[in-house]
């Protein structure tokens, strides 16, 4: 297990945020960042402060992304014709790691992360083991056929707790999904507030 996956169950805390949405989030229990000054830490942030808080939330609720990786989303965004935030949550949402995430293959973008470079699924009937792969609208994603009874697959599908959103098309009995379309800022299942505008801020200063 690495540092980063290791580090997730504390993200919460210090973010202040239940991240994902997981009834077991440490979050929910003690809503102050970890460390024996975690309950003093006071004082009204910068603006700088404020916009680092919302790349840190969003960087880190695609699970991890390293910041090289991170400003390179947002360098294509700007590049992109239309809404530079609407480009940034768009590009996120067309990796593959967050769309077998989205699809419910996985319990967690972490374990998507880790499935994808262990081989077990193929786009377009073509093995991919690149997490940061950018999924094309209808592309065909899958599960390979020696996977498909893998106990974090079945589980993750079997769970109620959280839905699959409606621009992912996912067949059950199959194990396949597509990307129908790229969503917008509006129709992600964030499960706490991102402010990704900030984040372009942070970003062009």
């Amino acid at each position: 297990m690495t540092k980063r996956i290791r580090a997730k169950h504390k993200v919460d805390r210090r973010l202040k945020v239940n991240l994902w949405g997981k009834p077991k989030s440490p979050f929910n229990t003690r809503n102050y960042p970890p460390g024996q000054h975690g309950q003093s830490k006071k004082g009204k942030p910068t603006d700088y402060g404020v916009q680092l808080h919302a790349k840190q939330k969003l960087k880190s609720y695609y699970g991890n992304i390293n910041e090289r990786q991170f400003r390179n989303v947002y360098r294509t965004a700007i590049k992109k014709k239309g809404n530079t935030t609407e480009n940034l949550v768009g590009i996120l949402e067309r990796r593959l790691d967050t769309v077998i995430y989205r699809a419910k293959f996985a319990p967690t973008v972490f374990s998507a992360r880790q499935l994808i470079n262990h081989g077990h699924f193929r786009v377009n009937k073509k093995k991919v083991n690149i997490s940061s792969y950018l999924v094309k609208e209808e592309d065909l994603i899958e599960v390979k056929d020696k996977s498909k009874l893998l106990t974090i697959i079945e589980s993750s599908l079997a769970s109620k707790e959280r839905d699959v959103p409606e621009y992912v098309q996912l067949d059950t009995k199959n194990k396949t999904a597509k990307l129908v379309r790229v969503p917008k800022f509006a129709d992600i299942p964030y499960p706490t507030v991102m402010e990704p505008k900030l984040v372009i801020e942070y970003y062009s200063r």
